[in-house]
C-alpha cells in the first residue's frame, strides 16, 4: 500500500509532463503540415537533362 502512496504522484506528474509537452508542440505549430512533406517527396525538381 505505500507503493501507491509514491506511483500516484509520479503517474500524475509524468502525465502532466506529456500533457505540457503536447500543449507546446501544438502551440509551436509542429503539426501544420502532416501530408506536405509526404506529397512533396513524389513532386520531380530537377530539370531534364537535354
Amino acid at each position: 500500500m505505500n507503493v501507491l502512496v509514491v506511483l500516484i504522484p509520479v503517474s500524475l506528474i509524468l502525465g502532466g509532463v506529456g500533457l505540457v509537452g503536447f500543449l507546446w508542440t501544438v502551440r509551436n505549430a509542429q503539426y501544420d503540415d502532416p501530408e506536405g512533406s509526404a506529397a512533396r517527396i513524389l513532386l520531380d525538381d530537377d530539370a531534364p537533362i537535354d
